[in-house]
């Protein structure tokens, strides 16, 4: 099979999707990618988009801003997920032993004993960076990156995030999957489905970043 041509914009798009979801674990918007390549309009970066799509290295999701997917990443049309998705067990060699964080109690560190329910044995390859830990989604505040209610979200610990990244953060007795936005006015975390609302962290309210996502594993258990 002889490889596919892309022009040199084509590649620059192409190029910058790859980075987005790397870095922030989602592709840009239209808008991003004509403001970061200097478009006139997201209509030109709809064109190029369409183009890499008929050449089959991205696929369209309809009705969602961010509804790109990489060719080379595991896919359900029924959603407009944008992680690589595998089912539970996954046999091979090279292991990881993930623990499923279930309810976090206040104060404790969110890999303490007592709040892990089970232990996965999961494949190392799944991921691009390694995560420690698994975390039952809950809601469907995330649907529209495809984090599904029930689906185990693979978590590598850290304490800081950029922009657009999708952690995990912990408010009080709450842990929540969220889009992070640092802003000179306060923290905000932004749900990827209109139904629910941005949460506002004010100043001196208890708030400490757990983890970033890095991977989905769709649990059929």
């Amino acid at each position: 099979m002889e490889p596919i041509k892309l022009t040199a914009r084509q590649q620059q798009i192409l190029d910058l999707i790859q980075t987005a979801i790397q870095n922030t674990g989602a592709p840009p918007t239209r808008a991003e990618i004509a403001t970061e390549l200097g478009f006139k309009s997201p209509n030109a970066a709809e064109e190029h988009l369409q183009a890499l799509a008929r050449k089959g290295v991205i696929q369209l999701v309809s009705g969602t801003s961010r509804g790109i997917r990489l060719r080379s990443q595991s896919t359900d049309s029924s959603s407009g997920n944008l992680f690589k998705q595998f089912n539970l067990p996954i046999p091979g060699l090279n292991q990881l032993m993930l623990p499923l964080v279930g309810r976090v109690a206040a104060g404790a560190p969110i890999l303490a004993q007592e709040h892990i329910e089970h232990t996965y044995q999961v494949e190392a390859s799944m991921f691009q960076q390694q995560p420690d830990f698994l975390l039952k989604v809950k809601g469907l505040s995330m649907r529209d990156v495809g984090i599904m209610d029930g689906d185990l979200l693979a978590v590598k610990s850290t304490s800081d995030a950029r922009n657009g990244q999708i952690v995990v953060a912990r408010l009080g007795e709450e842990v929540t999957v969220k889009r992070f936005q640092k802003t000179p006015q306060g923290i905000a975390l932004h749900p990827e489905n209109p139904d629910f609302q941005t949460i506002q962290v004010r100043a001196g309210e208890p708030f400490h970043i757990e983890g970033l996502a890095v991977g989905l594993i769709r649990n059929q258990f």
